[in-house]
């Protein structure tokens, strides 16, 4: 039989995502066969809208074997056990969206529809109050979670914020010591076979040309292989989620190091803080149709911490995706795929979410379409999921201050979101679909939080005594409540164990 090996990986684009997967398949394909190359350019600037994450980051790092105290060290980076939205569901509101679960489930029925049935009776507090993440960051507290599963501990789920910059620097470290090899230089032109439409090698500004059999596009927006070349296509989502621009900037750190994100509602758009240890990563996403760069600019100084470390830049976006992720022998990793604005700290997910499932579909040299076809369809849902995901935040909204609020507040969603909203507004109903990133307790945590409250709930809920029930959810609240003030400042965590050196010129454009 033919030897249809995969020999040469080349990954066109550095960066976040770029190293992020040279870092997997380096550790992955450590085989002594596969030769696996990165093309990057120090001339071509760094995009990065924050830096913020979710949960699975810590499966990547472990899958990785990286310790988590080195990586937070060398990446300046703070821990994550939430966000929370200022402004979204009116002006003045604020809610919190935790990781981890709420409370426990009762004899097979959920936990919210107990709640909500005490709730009614005025027997329960928030649902917040149940979650030991949201409990921890409300107080400024964290530890990791225990491994003992009748522990509240265990119940912890956290993710991180860190220089993304850094990250990818500690990433490369990571990977050449995996025998990835880095090639400087801009890419400049793309062979492609005449027969097959393959891209056969690119060729460097220095007139050097660069072959391979499987190539991965981290080029940004520029989309130089999947889209300038293969000409893939992309999915416009602006009709749903509007905003296209951010400006961005990094200002001097001051007040509590807050173990979660802040996202604050503006006028058409929203504003993030993401907290690290030596700054706070602040930015502005917006819509140009309703608001001007200067605008969006000024109403970003005026609401920084501390003094900017950096001139305010901006980044051009359209929501969506590509058609195709994975065109003959190339795939699209990071922006080069898709974008979808930084609300629920999705992007660096989605770079690691493509990289799993390339390893799982990993390719030979005869690139059988059906492995393409399965990775578009579970790249394209994990998009769809996503996409939902972020337009019920603008869209539940009772906002109509503002010409930007009240399109949002009235536009027709997708169908798919439609029918989440309908099921959980008549009775507190959810059910998971395919592999969707955000869970049970992600939705709740938006859609009570945004005041879409179911009208009922499962009347199985009803088979319990009442006292019963409302006597658990005290205890469960006081040991959440004891177990949060038992633990370390989140600052007095990062102090102990992960404290960063402070780092020379601690301003990076990304």
């Amino acid at each position: 039989m033919p030897d249809n090996r995969i020999r040469n990986v080349v990954i066109a684009g550095g960066g976040t995502a770029g190293w992020m997967t040279a870092a997997a398949l380096g550790r992955t394909l450590n085989n002594g066969f596969t030769k696996i190359r990165l093309i990057e350019s120090d001339a071509i600037g760094r995009v990065g809208v924050g830096e913020a994450t979710i949960p699975p980051i810590c499966t990547f790092n472990e899958m990785l074997g990286i310790d988590e105290n080195d990586f937070l060290k060398h990446t300046q980076g703070s821990y994550k056990l939430a966000i929370e939205f200022v402004n979204w569901t009116r002006l003045g509101h604020r809610y919190l969206h935790p990781f981890g679960r709420f409370g426990m489930d009762i004899e097979g029925v959920k936990f919210h529809q107990i709640w909500q049935r005490l709730r009614w009776m005025d027997k329960a507090s928030a649902i917040t109050d149940y979650n030991l993440s949201a409990v921890a960051a409300t107080k400024g507290r964290f530890m990791r979670p225990g491994t003992d599963p009748r522990a509240v501990l265990s119940s912890l789920a956290y993710a991180f914020h860190f220089d993304a910059t850094l990250y990818a620097r500690y990433l490369r470290s990571y990977a050449e010591a995996r025998g990835v090899v880095r090639s400087e230089g801009k890419m400049v032109d793309v062979a492609r076979n005449s027969e097959t439409g393959f891209v056969e090698a690119i060729t460097l500004e220095s007139g050097e040309r660069v072959d391979g059999d499987l190539f991965i596009d981290c080029t940004g927006f520029r989309a130089l292989l999947i889209e300038q070349t293969l000409q893939a296509g992309f999915c416009d989502w602006s009709r749903w989620l509007p905003c296209d621009r951010a400006v961005a900037t990094q200002c001097q750190a001051g007040g509590d190091l807050t173990p979660f994100t802040r996202a604050t509602a503006q006028k058409a758009g929203w504003q993030w803080r993401i907290p690290l240890q030596h700054r706070i990563g602040s930015g502005h996403v917006f819509c140009s149709r309703h608001m001007s760069d200067d605008e969006a600019t000024a109403i970003l100084l005026q609401n920084l911490d501390g003094p900017a470390l950096v001139e305010p830049w901006i980044l051009k976006f359209t929501a969506g995706h590509r058609n195709k992720f994975w065109s003959k022998n190339v795939v699209a990793l990071g922006l080069a795929g898709g974008f979808m604005e930084p609300l629920e700290s999705t992007s660096i997910h989605l770079t690691q979410a493509g990289v799993t499932r390339l390893l799982a579909l990993f390719p030979d040299k005869t690139f059988n379409p059906a492995w393409a076809d399965e990775y578009n369809r579970l790249m394209t849902s994990q998009y769809e999921h996503i996409r939902d995901f972020l337009i019920l935040h603008y869209h539940a909204t009772e906002r109509d201050d503002t010409p930007f609020w009240n399109a949002c507040r009235t536009m027709a969603i997708p169908e798919t979101l439609r029918r989440k909203m309908e099921l959980f507004r008549s009775q507190g109903r959810f059910f998971r679909e395919d592999d969707e990133l955000f869970v049970e307790s992600n939705w709740i945590a938006v859609l009570m939080g945004q005041n879409v409250v179911p009208q009922s709930y499962d009347p199985l809920a009803d088979s319990f005594d009442v006292a019963a029930i409302a006597d658990n959810l005290a205890h469960m609240r006081e040991i959440i409540a004891k177990t949060a003030e038992a633990m370390p400042t989140h600052r007095a965590f990062l102090a102990r164990y992960c404290a960063a050196e402070s780092v020379s010129g601690a301003a990076y454009r990304q």
